[in-house]
């Protein structure tokens, strides 16, 4: 079972090719510390890149191609670590400890390197246009207050469902999915890696 999202700049690919194991899921927390620990420097550098390119935009209308790469990296990698634990909770692979694409791990995350920017989008586009986007996301994968989003929510129901029935149900593996590409897309946009704005649906097919 696959879900692709392919129209879009920013692609993701999450494959649930065999049930993960039944009772695995209670300590994935415990196995992807090292990966959480990694990606929390990794996003304070994201943070820092998207600035730089902020400002690299506004006066040559190009994202420079190293820290776009680096970007998309890190965002790749929180993509695999989120399928493997309470993204998804879809696979019992441990993810790779790379900022590279990875052909044989069952998630992947995908962005077009745009060849050209707009300059007046990238004063607003991080803000006031994706307000209605934060509002989704944010019901998606949880606000403040250590609130839990619908995805962990259902990446949940699915993993008790696979307790005790061995089947990961696939009508939740396809809104997991599509929640988590939703997101995706609207983070891309956020961080000034796409001009194209973020469609209103969870998938494309």
């Amino acid at each position: 079972m696959v879900q692709e999202q392919v129209s879009y700049p920013v692609s993701i690919r999450g494959e649930l090719t065999q049930p993960p194991a039944q009772g695995w899921w209670l300590l994935k927390w415990l196995l992807a510390i090292p990966h959480f620990i990694i990606l929390a420097f990794l996003w304070i550098a994201f943070v820092v890149v998207c600035i730089i390119a902020f400002f690299a935009i506004l006066f040559t209308a190009k994202y420079p191609r190293g820290l776009f790469n680096f970007n998309v990296g890190v965002l790749r990698w929180t993509w695999r670590v989120g399928f493997y634990s309470y993204a998804a909770l879809a696979t019992d692979k441990y993810p790779p400890f790379s900022l590279k694409s990875d052909d044989d791990y069952p998630a992947d995350l995908q962005i077009e390197y745009p060849e050209k920017l707009s300059r007046g989008l990238v004063l607003v586009k991080w803000w006031l246009l994706a307000i209605p986007h934060y509002i989704v996301v944010a019901l998606f994968q949880g606000g403040g207050e250590g609130g839990a989003g619908l995805v962990f929510i259902f990446a949940i129901f699915a993993a008790i469902a696979l307790l005790f029935t061995g089947k990961y149900p696939g009508d939740i593996f396809k809104l997991v999915v599509g929640m988590n590409r939703w997101s995706y897309r609207v983070i891309a946009y956020a961080s000034l890696m796409t001009d194209q704005y973020p469609p209103f649906r969870l998938w494309d097919d």
